[in-house]
């Protein structure tokens, strides 16, 4: 009571001289006062949520259960002609027409190029003319021969006259059957005057020019080329273990064909030939696989990827972007116990589509997390929603809030 007294009395003594004072001190408590207010405030609002129990998280799931799914091997290969050969001239001269357009499907037998026919023509009718004197002369020799038989008999010459006159008949024929032979060369290089297509395909480009001087056995007889695209062969190879896990179980050797840009080629290949060795240098085996080709949707020298059925298994199929890569190896994020994340390790197969195939880790049922994965702990609660994050969301951006 005295210091309160003590205090009255110093605030009486000085209210008048210090009147000006106390009215700025007054201001200024007046203007901090509001300050005060909104510092309680926030304590207040805050105090709530520090002391209770941390919001769950949204987050994308996919529910997995496990289902058969093809083994898929894949590698890269190279498309080749099913035949491919060199159109060459088999006979010398001036190539006189191109009879195609380079590029154009042909049909096997057609006419692609014509080289000059006239000493062809010469050589023929000289070997027939030959032909024609030798055949007179044999059988002047046959005649000669007979009338001899019907005078030895009478004992009218020797003996010797028509063992002479036999072996004049029998070199004579024998003269004929040379000349006979030469006509059908000579008529056989004329043929080969026009050269047509051994096979149907895909012509190429003409590599001598119209005028050009060719000959048979050089670099020029080399006139064009053709490829046979359907079918279409492709090459390929796999490793040792892939191999021997494609033999365990080819299921027919299906093989389908997958672009450069990810996109389906052609299905419905069939493997027609597989190595009987393994490549000692790379450790790989090569295989070949035929496909329908009508349309030209592979070309040959394209790169493509094959893609090779060998059996079926059990597997789970979890979203690419779920499945991450540890110190310890891949794990994804369930929904554990109590709605909270939980960490479980897998082991993968391979890849069908979009998804990893995963063999081992997971059980039938389990809620994998499939977005906002770089937010996630351990334990951390989580709010589930069905299905995968909405389209053009990354799997590690925020998830939207699920639907009540």
């Amino acid at each position: 009571m005295t210091h309160y007294a003590n205090a009255r009395g110093i605030a009486s003594s000085v209210d008048g001289a210090a009147a000006p004072t106390r009215s700025a001190l007054r201001g200024l408590l007046l203007a901090l006062l509001p300050l005060a207010i909104a510092a309680c405030s926030r304590g207040e609002a805050q105090a709530p949520a520090q002391g209770g129990a941390p919001q769950a998280m949204p987050v994308a799931v996919v529910e997995v259960h496990a289902q058969t799914i093809p083994v898929e091997l894949t590698a890269v290969g190279r498309a080749e002609g099913s035949k491919e050969v060199q159109v060459r001239a088999r006979v010398g001269g001036i190539l006189e027409h191109w009879r195609y357009s380079e590029g154009d499907r042909v049909k096997a037998g057609s006419t692609l190029f014509t080289i000059e026919r006239e000493p062809y023509e010469i050589a023929l009718a000289q070997a027939e003319a030959n032909l024609a004197q030798l055949r007179a002369s044999a059988e002047q020799a046959a005649r000669e021969a007979d009338r001899l038989k019907v005078l030895v008999a009478d004992n009218a010459i020797a003996r010797r006259d028509v063992d002479n006159a036999e072996a004049t008949r029998k070199t004579s024929a024998a003269a004929v059957l040379g000349a006979e032979a030469a006509v059908r060369s000579a008529r056989l290089n004329l043929s080969y005057t026009t050269v047509t297509a051994p096979i149907g395909g895909i012509s190429g480009r003409a590599l001598q020019s119209e005028g050009s001087l060719v000959a048979a056995g050089s670099d020029s007889a080399l006139l064009t080329t053709i490829v046979q695209t359907d079918p279409i062969w492709v090459r390929f190879s796999f490793a040792e273990n892939e191999f021997a896990r494609l033999r365990r179980d080819m299921r027919g050797g299906q093989v389908s064909l997958i672009g450069a840009d990810g996109k389906p080629l052609t299905e419905g290949g069939k493997l027609n030939f597989t190595a009987s060795s393994v490549d000692s240098q790379l450790g790989t085996v090569q295989l070949r696989a035929a496909f329908a080709n009508p349309e030209l949707k592979v070309l040959p020298g394209q790169f493509v990827t094959a893609r090779v059925q060998a059996g079926s298994q059990t597997a789970f199929l979890v979203p690419q972007a779920a499945v991450m890569q540890g110190d310890k190896g891949r794990f994804v994020w369930i929904v554990g116990e109590g709605g909270k994340a939980a960490i479980r390790p897998v082991e993968t197969a391979q890849w069908s589509g979009g998804d990893w195939a995963v063999s081992k880790g997971l059980n039938d049922g389990d809620k994998v997390i499939v977005n906002n994965l770089i937010k996630l702990r351990p334990d951390a609660p989580v709010q589930p929603m069905s299905g995968p994050p909405p389209e053009g969301q990354p799997a590690n951006g925020a998830a939207a809030p699920a639907k009540q």
